[in-house]
């Protein structure tokens, strides 16, 4: 394990490994470096790369400050960049997607871009979190209410069906890694803060973003999921999309065919 300091003091904690050109993994919901999905994808690109697996703040043995700002997670990012040269790939995952775009976007050096099916909401009729989402996610984590904020994140805000949360409390390591982080949350409810009412992605806001910019799906993923990647690569100036069965992350992250395409894209 490595550490950096982030520009206000949180440490950020970092696994490096591999040979080649710098690849930082940026985690979703739920994710951190040592989770195995993203232990697999590591070791994968590894074979081409050197990988920088972090700890978003408040995650595994990063450290956390008292209060939250998408800028300080963007300062995380950017001193992972710089501990790797000054320049970087970047492989961002749901929400970690997110936080890669708007990290391109706010002038970070990224030299070429991977959003794999950032969770937006793009269409009315797609479903959607309540309105106090958000607000609903911060208050049952100030009330140190874990498990109901992991119902309701995963059941309100990604969709998923509620028989699903009993499953999750007796597999194996499952609930115990969900506890760990479900503090962090309301990190990525705020980064997804105005972006899942279902409309369309502000074309301006994003016209910074002119590196390289590849967007995976699978076709397997739910429709809300596809729609987002789809106008994601229609918005971005220089963006491409690839989609395909076994892209999809909501069940499980398909290792060997993300780290695939991510060599085939990264190596042009």
């Amino acid at each position: 394990m490595n550490t950096v300091m982030s520009k206000d003091g949180t440490k950020i904690a970092y696994d490096k490994t591999g040979h080649g050109p710098a690849l930082i993994l940026v985690a979703g919901a739920f994710s951190y470096r040592k989770f195995p999905g993203q232990v697999e994808l590591a070791q994968a690109l590894s074979k081409q790369y050197t990988i920088y697996n972090y700890d978003r703040r408040g995650r595994g043995d990063s450290g956390d400050a008292s209060s939250y700002a998408i800028e300080r997670e963007i300062e995380d990012l950017n001193a992972i960049i710089q501990e790797a040269g000054g320049s970087a790939y970047v492989w961002g995952l749901s929400s970690g997607a997110v936080l890669a775009l708007q990290a391109a976007a706010s002038g970070s050096s990224i030299t070429k871009l991977a959003l794999h099916e950032p969770p937006f909401i793009v269409q009315a009729s797609d479903p959607k979190p309540p309105s106090d989402f958000t607000e609903y996610v911060e208050k049952l984590i100030a009330a140190d209410r874990r498990a109901e904020a992991i119902k309701y994140f995963m059941t309100k805000g990604m969709g998923a069906p509620s028989f699903v949360i009993p499953l999750m409390r007796i597999m194996p390591g499952v609930w115990s890694r969900l506890m760990a982080v479900a503090h962090t949350l309301p990190y990525d409810a705020a980064l997804l803060k105005g972006y899942v009412s279902g409309q369309s992605l502000p074309r301006e806001k994003w016209k910074a973003v002119t590196m390289p910019t590849l967007v995976l799906e699978g076709t397997e993923s739910p429709a809300t999921l596809r729609h987002a990647a789809q106008e994601t690569a229609e918005v971005l100036p220089n963006a491409q999309l690839i989609s395909k069965k076994g892209l999809g992350h909501t069940k499980k992250l398909h290792t060997t065919m993300v780290s695939q395409e991510l060599m085939s894209f990264f190596a042009v």
